[in-house]
This record gives C-alpha cells, sequence and structure tokens, in this order.
C-alpha cells in the first residue's frame, strides 16, 4: 500500500492541515459543505505529493525539470539576471497545472553558479510573456558541456517559490532542488547548437523525461532512483 501512495512533501503540511480543519468547520455547518472541503483536502494532499523517480545517468543528458505540459520550445534571449550572454538560446517551457506533481528536480549534474531571484506580476503562466514578467527564481547549473539556466516561474494562482538549494552546491541531475504552490512553470535555456527532444504537447515527468541530449547518438544510459 505504501508502494501506490506517494509521500507528501513536508512543505505541503501546515495546507493540508488547514484544508482538514476548514472541512472539519464546514461539517459542523452543513455536512454536504464539510464532504466538498474534504475532496479540496485530498487534492491539496495530492499536489504536495513527492513521488520517487528514476533518473537516466550519463553525461549529456537533459531530463525534464517538472511534471507538466512542454507548452513552448523557442530560441530567446536569456534573462540578463542568469548572466548567459546576449545570444538567443533554445527554451522549453514546461507548464505545471494545480494536478501536477510540484517537485522541481535538477536538469543536470553540475554546480549551481547563480541563483537571482526576481518579484514580478502573477500572469497565466501559459502565456510567453510570463517568462519576463512574472514573478521568478533562477538558477544558473555548471556543467561539462556548458552553462544551464532554470527558471521557476510562479504563475496565475502559485504565489510562493521555494528553494531547495544554495550558491556553491553540487547537484545531481534528477536531485530535488525546491517547489512552486498552485499551478507554474518552469524553463530551461539549452547552451548554444542544443536541440529539444521533446515536443509541444508532450507530456514530461520530472527527473525521468529526456528534454535534450549533448552526445548524439546515444551511447547508452544507466539510471539513478531518487
Amino acid at each position: 500500500m505504501r508502494k501506490q501512495i506517494p509521500p507528501i512533501h513536508p512543505e505541503g503540511y501546515p495546507f493540508i492541515g488547514g484544508f482538514a480543519l476548514g472541512s472539519l468547520i464546514l461539517f459542523w455547518i452543513w455536512s454536504p459543505l464539510g464532504w466538498i472541503g474534504t475532496g479540496l483536502t485530498l487534492w491539496c494532499a495530492l499536489f504536495f505529493r513527492n513521488p520517487a523517480r528514476v533518473t537516466p545517468i550519463r553525461d549529456g543528458i537533459v531530463v525534464s525539470p517538472a511534471d507538466g505540459r512542454v507548452s513552448l520550445i523557442t530560441q530567446v534571449l536569456p534573462p540578463a539576471e542568469l548572466g548567459l550572454g546576449d545570444k538567443p538560446l533554445l527554451r522549453v517551457s514546461i507548464f505545471m497545472s494545480v494536478f501536477n506533481c510540484h517537485v522541481n528536480r535538477s536538469p543536470v549534474a553540475g554546480r549551481i553558479d547563480r541563483i537571482a531571484y526576481r518579484p514580478g506580476t502573477f500572469i497565466n503562466a501559459e502565456l510567453d510573456k510570463a517568462s519576463e514578467d512574472n514573478e521568478r527564481n533562477s538558477l544558473v547549473i555548471s556543467t561539462p558541456n556548458g552553462r544551464i539556466g532554470v527558471i521557476q516561474i510562479a504563475g496565475l494562482v502559485a504565489r510562493r517559490i521555494v528553494s531547495f538549494v544554495r550558491e556553491g552546491q553540487t547537484i545531481a541531475a534528477g536531485e530535488r532542488f525546491g517547489l512552486i504552490r498552485f499551478g507554474s512553470r518552469l524553463d530551461v535555456y539549452l547552451p548554444e547548437g542544443t536541440s529539444a527532444l521533446v515536443a509541444v504537447g508532450q507530456t514530461a515527468i520530472a527527473g525521468e523525461t529526456i528534454i535534450a541530449d549533448f552526445r548524439l547518438p546515444d551511447p547508452g544510459r544507466t539510471y539513478r532512483a531518487d
């Protein structure tokens, strides 16, 4: 049974407790409202699920940092705070709905050279301009294949970006590095010359779906479960 039900991330406990308390109050007021509250409590627990993932391990592989739908693949100038230069880079954007797991995972193994937080608006994260206008938290990860930018972007409902890492830290591919509460988006900026291995509309799984590969053809892979 424990293998079928994913664990809850500790960040979710206060929210789940709040929903549960609200449900008890609604039951006292009117039982149908209490059942609605119970449904919302279950949804909140589902939102903060923190399942284990099996990450492919090989130099050059870039995995998805988020569960969700690939919403955009385009060549754009990276945000200035990343320090990735003034040339357009490939950007893969993954939109997370309120039903996706919102624990974010590192797309590559490397060293976190920079973490930059920028306040902003909370427009729909599916819109292209959300990359520039919305509140965001950015990581730059150095790898043997170049530097990669990973940006957590708050959405229309999301109002809190949580980071688990610090500058100078070494991180493994698929390792958890943060969480965004209640609907948002992840942008990944890849080094010049990189091609995407996913398509717009494709469903991505954090830590498992390969979104790019610096070394083609594929010589084979090993895996790490986390």
